[in-house]
């Protein structure tokens, strides 16, 4: 499978109970090139008594990498918890530890763009050279793609672009349409991430508990995830990683090797139907 877009199991996906030699052999046993890591899953892994050269050679004893790292939030708020702050220094730590050169972002608090442009330009100096993938999410205070790239486009800055989530962008009501997109350069679009929805949306009270309990397999909903994986290879986008977020405790239930199985087999299909460039050696 291609290198160039490593095909890759985000954190969630596989939740937060299980080890991290499980999580990477789970995921090597069932396809994928790379997992995702949040910084809770790192510390999680520190926990068990790991320290960052036992990652390491856990990671070379499969044959993986991590290629995707998140997740930094509340990096508009104007006096920010010692929390948010160590995160942060946590996800740029992970970057240079596992040699990835992005770190997904996003934002609940709702702010004017020209404010949270401003926090933006703030975060991404402090990432230095690594780049900040901002996620619109419907829930969140940057719903959709048309205010996400308001942002980043007023930030200004070179190491501040788009991740864009099938899911999310579904669930924001847009069209899988390639003038969603227009204005934002291919290269502004770091990342992909694929899954699917169900057929009837939460309440958009109750939103986020859809997001994180209900997603569904790329391809086996409602949701056109080969329209939308089309529309990124169609746009020209490169992404970083294809990444498959897929939060489901349902599949979840299944056990950390049938559901990264399942999510890769899933992830496969619609990737050989909509953009099989992407699955070449």
């Amino acid at each position: 499978m291609s290198q160039k877009f490593p095909i890759t199991i985000s954190s969630w996906t596989l939740g937060d109970q299980c080890t991290f030699e499980e999580r990477v052999a789970a995921a090597k046993a069932a396809g994928f090139e790379g997992i995702g890591l949040r910084a809770e899953t790192y510390v999680d892994a520190l926990n068990e008594g790991l320290f960052d050269q036992d990652l390491l050679a856990i990671l070379n004893k499969y044959g993986m990498r991590v290629t995707e790292v998140e997740y930094i939030v509340q990096w508009a708020e104007e006096h920010r918890s010692y929390e948010q702050k160590y995160k942060e220094q946590i996800c740029f730590h992970m970057c240079e530890l596992f040699g990835v050169d992005s770190i997904n972002c996003g934002l609940m608090e709702n702010y004017s763009v020209e404010y949270t442009a401003q926090k933006l330009r703030e975060l991404c100096r402090r990432a230095g050279k690594y780049t900040i993938g901002v996620e619109p999410m419907p829930y969140s205070g940057l719903p959709d793609v048309k205010k996400a790239w308001a942002v980043v486009q007023a930030a200004g800055c070179d190491n501040a672009k788009l991740l864009l989530d099938s899911w999310h962008y579904i669930r924001a009501n847009q069209p899988v349409d390639l003038s969603v997109l227009e204005g934002i350069p291919a290269e502004k679009i770091v990342s992909v991430q694929i899954n699917d929805v169900q057929a009837h949306p939460y309440a958009k009270s109750i939103l986020r508990d859809e997001s994180m309990h209900d997603r569904m397999l790329p391809g086996t909903g409602y949701g056109d995830t080969a329209g939308f994986v089309k529309l990124m290879r169609d746009k020209g986008v490169q992404p970083a990683v294809m990444g498959v977020e897929v939060i489901s405790d349902e599949i979840l239930s299944h056990g950390v090797a049938q559901a990264a199985k399942e999510n890769y087999d899933a992830a496969r299909a619609v990737l050989e139907q909509a953009w099989p460039a992407v699955l070449e050696k």
